[in-house]
């Protein structure tokens, strides 16, 4: 029976961890931990939008990575870092992506906005150094975008 039940337990955090792996883009190294994630800039509300200077469009994608310095019995506290970030093509020619920090209460975010075509997946290259660290952590990140 305690076999039984170990195996049970195996298998429900194998089948977990792809899901977990998918429900959050977030890497932790060295006491940070970094949060990605691209979207169309389509799905900004047109306030947010125009808050923050970004062009709502379906061809428009935007990056957003926040940094948050772990902290033991509380969720982090936001950081400022040195972002860059690229879209890796195949043919080795890689493209910046212009990144620049937004400060919205207590939180702070990196963003960065480029070009997406319908049904294209763009391999991105994050690069993050935390204020106050001369480490960096390197983020990979696959993203698929639905124009149509």
């Amino acid at each position: 029976m305690q076999r039984l039940c170990y195996l049970l337990l195996l298998l429900v955090c194998a089948l977990w961890a792809p899901l977990s792996a998918v429900a959050e883009n977030s890497t932790s190294a060295g006491g940070f931990t970094v949060h990605y994630n691209a979207l169309s800039t389509a799905t900004l509300t047109p306030e947010v939008a125009r808050a923050y200077g970004i062009e709502r469009s379906k061809y428009r994608g935007m990056l957003n990575v926040s940094v948050i310095k772990e902290q033991e019995g509380t969720t982090g506290t936001a950081v400022s870092a040195r972002v860059t970030a690229e879209i890796k093509a195949l043919t080795g020619q890689n493209a910046g992506i212009p990144m620049r920090e937004i400060k919205a209460g207590s939180a702070i975010y990196s963003i960065g906005t480029f070009s997406i075509q319908d049904e294209k997946t763009i391999d991105f290259v994050i690069e993050v150094t935390p204020e106050g660290t001369s480490e960096t952590f390197v983020v990979n990140m696959e993203q698929q975008f639905f124009t149509d």
